[in-house]
């Protein structure tokens, strides 16, 4: 069965409202988005240099410096040297920063859990039976808006 150009772009469309309102409605507050995506980042990927991380980010170097400064602060991130590179600093998640990220995508999960309930049982099905396929698409993506190859 082939889908129409304008039924896959409708669906498309669909899920980035989708994904843009659920981002928006369920963060907390206690974190900026940019904030959250660097640990998320930190996470995924692991230890990364300044540089590289404000890359991905898609904000300045010292924008970056200055988010990592208050992620040291709050405990969240620390600074080491580059084994590669002592002029390089590398940026990594501690253990505090790795568990506001589980509190917070907990909470994000349990309001879309909530959302869910909302639907009738059909709806909710057939976006139980959805959900492999939209997991696949997003593993191990790259992001190029955010300078990932």
């Amino acid at each position: 069965m082939t889908t129409s150009t304008d039924e896959r772009l409708a669906t498309a469309a669909a899920l980035d409202a989708f994904a843009a309102w659920a981002i928006r409605s369920t963060a907390s507050r206690d974190l900026s988005l940019t904030t959250a995506a660097t640990l998320a980042t930190l996470d995924r990927d692991g230890p990364q240099r300044l540089s590289d991380l404000a890359l991905r980010e898609g904000v300045t170097q010292p924008s970056m410096t200055a988010l990592v400064t208050r992620l040291e602060r709050d405990g969240f991130a620390v600074r080491g040297d580059d084994p590669s590179d002592r002029r390089a600093v590398v940026v990594s998640l501690t253990d505090a920063g790795r568990e506001v990220l589980v509190t917070r995508r907990t909470r994000r999960a349990s309001r879309l859990a909530a959302l869910l309930d909302e639907l009738d049982p059909e709806e909710r099905a057939a976006i139980a039976a959805a959900a492999g396929a939209l997991a696949r698409l997003t593993l191990n993506r790259t992001d190029p808006a955010r300078g990932e190859s």
